[in-house]
């Protein structure tokens, strides 16, 4: 399948929980240059029972996380087939949906995607490209992360694209090689401790801004093994949930005190992970509209300069890639980079069903 002009809805639910992000976009190819333009977007919040539910499967039982895939399979084709029809959506070329994480250790050679399941097809009536993650690992790499290509191909005028999701990755050329990796988590942790308030999440960041940085847990957070760790390497929420949680807990702390050193924290790592602290920084994500922690990343990179896109492209510029590597899978071209991931080789990556 090769077309200039694809009409693709890409689908994407973030580990943050912030909801199922779908986005209607067109691409057009010419001369090998990708150009797209994101039309109608919708972000579907999780009802507090799914919320539950998507928190708590990590420590499920084999049994119920296949029954877990199968509800979820069903309420993600739900989702997609009242978007299509809220849209008035005619002529689509594919639906490219990323799923939802609930697993990932690729070190053991496991990684979960629910709602990926073959029947979502059938369920939206449309051609779906899915479950992206599974052949990587095992083909010895991380599954993650696979926005890269997709920086590559649609942002490649900037020096470094950062996300802010869940956790914060990152992706940049060495050497005409695209480098990526995980680098800290982010909305994770701030969304979990804004939680025990009552609220969703920490607008602008204006309770970790009231709150003080804690010297000793910042030391001990930014002393953990997995910053030490050369790339690839790739992080799953069980970091969260056995390492980040019960480590910042260890201190009788303010929410407030909470939030602001583990916020300095995720500013640190991420001046860390930069292998050269000037140029322009992409951010995208939920916590680019978090403005005290972008003032703490600016604080710590003050040479870089911070860019952050329109609201389309902030919120869904995740959706909007898994479209741009479920139309390379339809044609059969490379769409997971083994500089990435460290899998044994480049590949295509994705299941089709129709």
């Amino acid at each position: 399948m090769f077309k200039e002009k694809y009409n693709i809805i890409g689908v994407m639910s973030g580990t943050s929980l912030d909801g199922i992000d779908l986005a209607h976009i067109v691409f057009t190819t010419k001369n090998n240059t990708w150009e797209f333009e994101i039309l109608e977007t919708e972000t579907v919040s999780y009802s507090p029972d799914w919320l539950n539910k998507l928190k708590s499967a990590v420590s499920f039982s084999t049994e119920k996380l296949i029954e877990l895939n199968e509800s979820y399979t069903q309420l993600l084709g739900e989702v997609i087939v009242n978007f299509i029809l809220k849209n008035k959506l005619n002529s689509i070329d594919a639906v490219c949906s990323h799923g939802h994480t609930i697993l990932h250790q690729p070190e053991k050679g496991i990684t979960l995607q629910i709602g990926n399941l073959p029947h979502i097809a059938s369920i939206v009536n449309q051609k779906v490209v899915c479950d992206y993650r599974v052949q990587d690992v095992a083909l010895g790499g991380q599954g993650a992360p696979l926005v890269p290509i997709g920086d590559r191909i649609l942002f490649s005028e900037y020096d470094y694209c950062m996300n802010l999701g869940g956790f914060s990755n990152l992706s940049f050329e060495v050497n005409q090689e695209r480098i990526a990796f995980d680098i800290c988590p982010v909305n994770t942790v701030l969304n979990h401790y804004s939680n025990t308030l009552g609220l969703a999440y920490d607008d602008k960041g204006a309770i970790a801004k009231k709150g003080e940085c804690h010297a000793t847990l910042l030391q001990k957070l930014n002393a953990l093994d997995y910053y030490q760790k050369k790339h690839p390497k790739s992080l799953g929420f069980e970091f969260v949930k056995e390492i980040i949680i019960p480590l910042i807990d260890q201190y009788d702390l303010s929410i407030e005190d909470k939030l602001n050193t583990f916020t300095n924290h995720i500013a640190i790592q991420i001046a860390n992970a930069l292998p050269n602290k000037t140029g322009t920084l992409f951010i995208t994500g939920g916590g680019a509209y978090h403005n005290f922690l972008i003032e703490t990343i600016q604080n710590e990179l003050q040479l870089a300069t911070i860019i952050i896109p329109s609201p389309k492209i902030i919120e869904f510029k995740e959706a909007l890639i898994f479209g741009i590597l479920g139309i390379l899978r339809l044609e059969n071209k490379i769409n997971v980079l083994k500089s990435v991931t460290g899998a044994k080789m480049n590949h295509s990556s994705g299941k089709i069903y129709e």
